[in-house]
């Protein structure tokens, strides 16, 4: 990397921090974006400065809002009584994008973690309890991860709703499409069979 000028090598140095982002990823990136027009630079750079500065997180379900409320908690047509508490933003788009559910969601912002320091402290456990308590919620779908901090996040979560009147779901688990039984691990293949369904 000697080869690149000083400002050349501080942008590689930027945009490998990125997640999933190396350092020859981040060389050909710059490398693109400085080979380019500067239209590009000058729009990258724009669009980058208004997403940090316009968005916020919704203050009922903390996922990304640009006001004080994001567009699925707005939205009168959704199932409000339907609530499923997901670890990121990332995951409610990823929900948004099969389309199926007409719920709502709620977003921990972090995983029950005490091995790494992070206890239901650092999430939003109360802000949840409270929309539960305080809303018409019916049911709530933990769809939070298949991993260790995953399932002891939701066994917390259904363990203080057990007294709270309302039905709580987590999302199946299993084989996922086009694996092959040789290479499962005994814990998916034990929820795949616990969780087999029939015809």
């Amino acid at each position: 990397m000697y080869l690149f000028p000083e400002s050349m090598k501080k942008l590689v140095r930027e945009l490998s921090k990125l997640p999933s982002i190396g350092e020859k990823t981040a060389m050909r990136l710059a490398y693109h974006i400085v080979n380019n027009d500067r239209e590009l630079a000058d729009s990258l750079s724009k669009a980058l400065l208004e997403a940090i500065n316009n968005t916020c997180f919704c203050e009922t379900c903390f996922n990304f809002s640009e006001g004080k409320t994001c567009k699925i908690c707005e939205d009168v047509s959704r199932d409000h009584s339907l609530l499923c508490v997901v670890e990121k933003p990332m995951d409610v788009f990823a929900f948004e994008r099969m389309g199926e559910f007409k719920g709502v969601y709620h977003v921990l912002h972090g995983l029950f973690a005490p091995l790494k320091g992070l206890g239901p402290e650092s999430m939003k456990l109360k802000e949840l309890f409270q929309r539960i308590e305080n809303g018409k919620i019916n049911e709530v779908l933990l769809a939070t991860s298949s991993t260790v901090e995953g399932d002891a996040t939701s066994l917390l979560i259904a363990d203080r709703l057990k007294d709270m009147n309302v039905k709580v779901s987590r999302l199946a688990q299993g084989m996922s499409k086009g694996a092959e039984l040789e290479y499962a691990d005994d814990i998916t293949l034990s929820r795949a069979f616990s969780g087999r369904n029939y015809f």
